[in-house]
């Protein structure tokens, strides 16, 4: 279980506008020509990503997936335990 902070990316299809950071904890929003969305940020722990993820399916979007960037203690090789520094990644399609 991931209880420390960790950044991710997270796509999904359809067009989410900057005004609705707030409403997913503060992640930066970017929208592409192609109508999928990108939500990036910091995310405190599992908990906080699986709300994330609640809010996705509450508006009806389609999770395209999931990407945890590695920490900056992980690319250094100095805390490397789940993911030994790689990105783990889900993709949905």
């Amino acid at each position: 279980m991931v209880t420390d902070p960790a950044r991710y990316c997270i796509r999904v299809k359809g067009q989410v506008g900057p005004e609705w950071s707030e409403w997913f904890g503060g992640m930066t929003i970017t929208s592409d020509e192609t109508n999928e969305t990108l939500l990036s940020g910091q995310v405190v722990d599992q908990a906080a990503l699986y709300g994330i993820l609640n809010q996705i399916q509450a508006l009806g979007l389609t999770l395209l997936s999931v990407l945890r960037e590695p920490s900056p203690s992980s690319e250094d090789g100095s805390h490397r335990i789940a993911d030994h520094g790689e990105r783990s990644h889900v993709s949905l399609e």
